[in-house]
């Protein structure tokens, strides 16, 4: 008999729910969050897997991993899919939800989602803590300004590099307030010290890695960018035509239809928020920016002349990822014109 298992995952500990094909529980039990353990469970003799799901989450990865390596028929499972489907419930337990999951197993209805590869992980690991120090030296930076002006001093329109010497110049009549901006300024300055390290990093590694340099050849796309959209993407070759990459990225219109209603909304704001704002701010420094023009801007300035300059962004930057993917798949370089492109097919 084929058997099914829902996991409903947490900090601590999994729940684990076996159903066989008739829907019947077979086994419920729970056990602590790491791979080894749910092996254990799952790897019993008596129990012949069509498939392992779990929900998309912060340990799912390393859950899945480990769950693959063992021979199990592990899927990731969507998250947005999930909580439709567990809504139905009277009472949200770990225990219901991870009945919920075997049966979603049970009955394929669920949309599986690509689980990263190792080194993309890294990348985004990278990524994400260059963000944060970033965030937070703004962060602080703005909290100066802020403070500053209780007393009447504004510090006006500076650079990062001069920002240091403003601050002690408009704080150096009031002592006291001047040791505080001095904690202030050093915790600034040692966020900015470790965020210039992994930026440097990032240069290093977009600089040798092949996909990167050919992602850069597109105007407005620079190293951290391309070295996003690799570790967004991971592999190419998961998506049927570049076309699916916008979708995935939520960078596409909701459409809601109901009988005779029928909405177009904005965009879905699915997928990866980081790559999405990154792909909208590389469409901003293409339209204002960037001075060569090139069949990308000139169709985009078109858009913008029909559409608007907000929507002509957004859809550039949705066209961005397509062109993106198409270069990462077929291995060439962007061309600037109509031209180029036709004589290379």
């Amino acid at each position: 008999m084929k058997h099914f298992a829902g996991l409903d995952v947490s900090v601590k500990e999994t729940s684990i729910c076996i159903v066989d094909e008739t829907g019947k529980i077979c086994r419920e039990i729970k056990v602590v969050s790491h791979p080894d353990d749910l092996a254990d469970v799952l790897t019993d003799a008596s129990w012949n897997f069509v498939r392992v799901g779990l929900e998309a989450g912060p340990l799912s990865q390393w859950l899945f991993s480990g769950l693959v390596e063992a021979g199990l028929p592990a899927i990731c499972i969507e998250t947005r899919h999930a909580k439709a489907f567990l809504k139905a419930q009277v009472n949200k337990t770990d225990r219901n939800d991870a009945r919920g999951i075997a049966q979603m197993m049970r009955v394929n209805l669920f949309r599986p989602v690509h689980v990263k590869t190792l080194a993309s992980q890294k990348r985004r690991v990278l990524l994400t803590a260059r963000k944060l120090l970033q965030e937070k030296a703004i962060a602080i930076e703005n909290d100066i300004r802020g403070l500053l002006r209780n007393f009447g001093l504004k510090v006006g329109i500076v650079g990062a590099g001069k920002f240091e010497e403003r601050i002690r110049d408009l704080a150096g009549d009031m002592p006291e307030l001047c040791d505080i901006m001095d904690a202030l300024l050093v915790a600034r300055q040692k966020l900015r010290e470790q965020f210039t390290v992994l930026h440097e990093r990032l240069l290093s590694i977009a600089k040798n890695d092949a996909v990167c340099r050919r992602l850069m050849t597109i105007p407005g796309v620079g190293p951290v960018v391309a070295l996003a959209f690799a570790a967004t993407i991971d592999v190419p070759a998961r998506f049927r035509s570049s076309k699916a990459v916008g979708p995935s990225l939520g960078l596409t219109p909701r459409l809601h239809q109901s009988g005779e209603d029928s909405r177009i909304g904005r965009v879905s704001l699915c997928g990866d928020p980081m790559m999405r704002t990154l792909l909208y701010e590389a469409a901003q420094v293409l339209l204002t920016v960037v001075k060569k023009w090139s069949w990308l801007k000139a169709w985009a300035m078109n858009v913008a002349r029909r559409r608007g300059r907000q929507k002509a962004t957004v859809a550039l930057a949705r066209r961005l990822a397509v062109v993106m993917h198409r270069i990462w798949s077929d291995g060439s370089e962007f061309r600037w014109t109509r031209e180029e492109a036709g004589s290379a097919m």
